[in-house]
């Protein structure tokens, strides 16, 4: 009754590539990494709304949902 070995999450890691597939679980990472990114920066500046931070993306990751959007 320990820990879990390496053994135990690559089988962890296969099942879970096998239910979601990769590109959906690439697109989690990136919205992860978005938003924890909108946070840092709403951490370091207070006076700007809250409301506000996922609302400044820039040109290139705008085209680059819309690309996503139109793979889907």
């Amino acid at each position: 009754m320990g820990g879990l070995s390496i053994w135990h999450w690559i089988i962890v890691l296969v099942v879970v590539l096998l239910v979601f597939g990769t590109k959906r679980l690439r697109n989690a990472g990136r919205d992860l990494g978005e938003a924890v990114k909108g946070f840092k920066e709403g951490m370091r500046d207070p006076d700007k709304p809250a409301g506000r931070l996922g609302n400044e993306r820039t040109s290139e990751s705008q085209e680059q949902s819309e690309r996503d959007r139109s793979e889907r």
